[in-house]
């Protein structure tokens, strides 16, 4: 689960906010590096990234983070111990910034270690303090599950205001997303276990492909990892065909946007490296041929039904980056499924004949299968994630050369 970190003791400024960029568990370091690399220098904490920046800030990193779940900008921080000490500091908060009077919110409240601990009447303050700042009621919308914004409509969205109480410190921070970050608008066909778009995208990063060699996923499913890898050869912004939350505050420039967006379509490139998916399911061919036509990247890619036997290696060396099966069910089942050492040896097998050179970086929940594949995978290279609430490793290997 996605969690910003706990409160800390800075004010909120109003001309350059604390912000949050939040990432699954084990991106924190991934999306470090895209900020930087928008000029945004960014604090790696548990659960995401720490930034500062003004409104232009908050709409380019909604624009160009590929491996953040969402964007938070804190509105302020104070003490609290009392239901109404909580109400009055909330309502001294500039909510104009951010709502119109009689705009319905969704608020999130979490208490750690603190006298006000029923998440319910937190939420039932803070609306109530939202009224007396803009003068009208703020219905109150209940606010979505984790599980339930999966695929949550973006156009639907209500304000999402996120509590936090960690030892009666409370901080209040708005999300300027709306529908999480990994909606880019593409994938409307799904296979089998679907991966998540920004874990796709922080899973490339993380490994340290840099878009301009040649990429194979022979367990392609719905093609989510060779779909982000031309979002990132060919430079596309993956939030420039959607809505965010902040297109809503008061303060929403629209001008500025499109100069963003004018910017982003700049910066992109007509061709890259040669990316291809495969797998033994036609259905799933079809589901990522499809996805790839929408995300408008269908020139860039190829799918391929291929079984692992099947497998062909472009001219390289290049990379195999590839969520396979796990053998086991998402969302934190222990039910086991059939056994795959068989697979992950002929993968590895294929792999040594056909790719020597290439760089390997797999999702993987079970050690010994991974080892099935006789590649040597290099520890201090893993990094640990979580993938449909099952942890698992990328682990690293390169394929050996050839005897």
């Amino acid at each position: 689960m996605n969690k910003e970190p706990s409160a800390t003791t800075s004010p909120a400024n109003p001309t350059n906010p604390t912000l949050f960029a939040v990432t699954a568990p084990g991106l924190e370091r991934a999306a470090a590096r895209e900020l930087a690399a928008l000029g945004l220098e960014g604090k790696p904490a548990r659960g995401g990234v720490y930034f500062a920046g003004g409104a232009e800030a908050v709409a380019r990193a909604n624009l160009h983070l590929r491996s953040v779940s969402r964007v938070l900008v804190r509105a302020g921080e104070f003490y609290a111990a009392a239901f109404s000490e909580l109400r009055t500091k909330a309502g001294r908060l500039p909510w104009e910034r951010y709502l119109a009077p009689g705009q319905p919110v969704a608020v999130r409240a979490t208490s750690h270690k603190s006298r006000l601990y029923h998440s319910d009447g937190v939420a039932e303050r803070v609306a109530g303090a939202i009224e007396d700042r803009l003068g009208k009621p703020a219905p109150l919308v209940k606010a979505r599950t984790e599980q339930d914004e999966e695929e949550a409509p973006v156009e639907a969205t209500p304000q999402l205001i996120i509590v936090r109480l960690v030892n009666d410190q409370v901080a209040i921070s708005m999300d300027s997303s709306g529908a999480l970050l990994h909606q880019r608008g593409y994938r409307l066909a799904t296979a089998k276990a679907p991966l998540r778009e920004t874990l796709a995208a922080g899973m490339l990063l993380a490994a340290g492909w840099d878009g301009t060699t040649p990429l194979l996923d022979p367990f392609c499913g719905a093609g989510t990892i060779v779909i982000e890898a031309a979002l990132l050869a060919l430079r596309l912004a993956p939030g420039r065909n959607r809505r965010f939350a902040f297109m809503d505050w008061p303060a929403y420039d629209a001008a500025e946007w499109q100069r963003l967006l004018s910017e982003a379509a700049a910066g992109a490139k007509e061709a890259g490296p040669l990316l291809i998916g495969s797998d033994r399911d036609e259905g799933a061919i079809e589901a990522a041929r499809a996805n790839a036509e929408r995300a408008g990247v269908a020139h860039a890619v190829r799918f391929e039904r291929r079984t692992i036997s099947e497998l062909e290696a472009a001219a390289g060396p290049g990379w195999v980056v590839s969520n396979p099966p796990y053998g086991v069910r998402l969302r934190g089942s222990t039910r086991r499924g059939p056994d795959l050492r068989n697979l992950y040896a002929q993968l590895g097998k294929v792999l040594r004949e056909r790719c020597p050179g290439w760089q390997v970086a797999l999702l993987s929940a079970n050690d010994r299968l991974a080892q099935a594949t006789g590649l040597r995978f290099d520890e201090g290279r893993s990094v640990a994630l979580v993938n449909g609430g099952l942890p698992v490793r990328m682990v690293r290997a390169r394929v050996p050369m050839a005897a």
